[in-house]
């Protein structure tokens, strides 16, 4: 079951997407925070706004860093999840994972409409974001 929202300005922005698009976002929401449950040294998520787009991230400092979900305008309804472009993970993600994942340059990871979410690869890539600062965890 997906946490509930505890911020109205969060959910407001996934209100505004079109269903298909809102769906696909909310799945990703979901797998992030169940992602973060099973990490013990991640603890509580914040959910809040960054540039306008819902963003993730653990509420002890020096943990991991933020991830971020949008659609990506002009697509026809893919979604993004995007990390900060300052650090490595994208590129990280994609040598682990070279033929799972279509990204955008060093800042996300694309899925178009037309495609299911590679829901492990894509958990242990959330996994390696939110403990990004303690990079020898996993």
């Amino acid at each position: 079951m997906p946490a509930a929202f505890k911020d109205a300005a969060v959910q407001a922005v996934f209100d505004q997407y079109e269903a298909d698009v809102r769906d696909k976002l909310l799945s990703l929401r979901e797998l992030i925070f169940d992602q973060a449950a099973l990490i013990p040294s991640v603890g509580p998520l914040s959910e809040s706004l960054k540039w306008g787009q819902p963003a993730y991230r653990p509420v002890a400092n020096r943990i991991g860093t933020t991830v971020r979900l949008d659609a990506i305008p002009g697509s026809g309804g893919a979604v993004a999840l995007y990390v900060p472009c300052s650090t490595t993970l994208i590129s990280d993600i994609l040598t682990r994972y070279p033929d799972v994942f279509d990204s955008q340059g060093k800042r996300a990871l694309v899925f178009a409409p037309d495609t299911s979410i590679p829901e492990s690869e894509l958990r242990h890539g959330i996994a390696m974001a939110l403990t990004y600062h303690r990079r020898n965890v996993l």
